[in-house]
């Protein structure tokens, strides 16, 4: 039923927790496909991968040169035999229900494509509070409609968290290498061609967070990346949905706001205003356009607003700031930040 795309480069360290939840699934029709990408640990995480299928046929191995996780998993998706597509990372461990009930999730609603769970941080809260403040946020998106308008605050599923169908995956295209996440692009491409996303609303895995996990290491994730590819189909979806296009307001004036729209300025969006509560501000010009107090925002139907302020709690005040006056989500304004 199920084919586990595990691609993993230098992963001896956390791979035993890993395969070892895998196995452990209440549902047993499933394989595992696993892509050494080109791992340089003196051969100690393909050995480990080996000794597993040796004991279990449900392990496949597969070594590769070191192409990047894109291409590795698009290899393992060319030899998978499921009937659905699993992601999982090597330095993750899942719940022993998360197969059986992410399948009959798919199997129940076949309008869905992909359907994720919530997850659990498995890292310092403390010493990593932007990733923990990221996975509550995640966890607040549970249907269809949350995560559409979601994805263009940030990846609306956890990718390790994520079961598709075989044929969507076919049908909507694999993963993309390039100078961006690999995951990320997977689903603005998916949501823009539309696809339908659902997630299981139980904890059915552990997101670890090493220091070395490639979102901490590799440029493709930071965050001038990250913005670029967002603002390419951020771009394309206000051609269809602002009724004033190309004309935004902005909430948040500030250095990194401007960085981001720039972005989206190289693809023909033009901002009429800033928004901002900071005294010092408004009543300025920044690159021409003025900065005004957000209380001065036209009346609902008049504008267009995307907010970018990501500060812990920003978010949730504008859009009840936004909501008060009338704005609704989707349709009058999107949060992006």
């Amino acid at each position: 039923m199920i084919s586990v795309l595990l691609p993993v480069r230098d992963a001896a360290a956390h791979l035993p927790a890993c395969l070892d939840s895998l196995l452990a699934q209440t549902l047993a029709d499933f394989e595992i496909v696993a892509v050494d990408d080109g791992s340089t640990d003196q051969g100690r995480t393909l050995a480990l991968l080996q000794a597993y299928a040796a004991r279990d046929a449900r392990v496949r191995v597969q070594a590769a040169e070191h192409q990047g996780i894109a291409s590795a998993l698009n290899l393992a998706a060319s030899q998978a035999r499921g009937r659905y597509l699993a992601r999982m990372d090597g330095d993750d461990v899942c719940h022993p229900e998360r197969f059986a009930l992410q399948a009959a999730a798919l199997d129940a609603s076949p309008e869905l494509d992909a359907v994720g769970c919530l997850v659990r941080y498995g890292g310092d809260p403390q010493a990593c509070g932007g990733y923990a403040r990221h996975v509550d946020w995640l966890n607040t998106l549970r249907n269809h409609g949350q995560m559409r308008l979601g994805v263009f605050r940030d990846a609306p599923l956890a990718h390790p968290s994520a079961m598709f169908r075989t044929s969507s995956f076919h049908r909507l295209g694999g993963y993309r290498q390039g100078p961006f996440p690999e995951d990320y692009e997977l689903w603005l491409r998916w949501l823009e061609a539309g696809a339908r996303l659902g997630k299981v609303a139980e904890t059915l895995l552990t997101w670890n967070d090493p220091p070395l996990r490639l979102s901490r290491t590799d440029p493709r994730y930071g965050q001038d990346s990250f913005h670029r590819l967002k603002a390419e189909y951020l771009a394309r979806w206000l051609a269809r949905h602002n009724q004033h296009h190309p004309v935004v307001w902005v909430v948040g004036a500030g250095r990194v706001t401007r960085r981001r729209v720039e972005h989206l300025q190289a693809h023909g969006i033009r901002v009429q205003a800033y928004l901002d509560i900071d005294p010092r501000k408004i009543g300025n010009h920044v690159g021409g356009i003025p900065v005004m107090h957000h209380r001065d925002l036209p009346p609902a139907g008049e504008a267009f607003v995307l907010s970018y302020v990501s500060n812990p709690g920003a978010p949730e005040l504008i859009a009840d700031f936004l909501n008060s006056r009338g704005y609704r989500q989707g349709l009058d304004y999107l949060q992006a930040g």
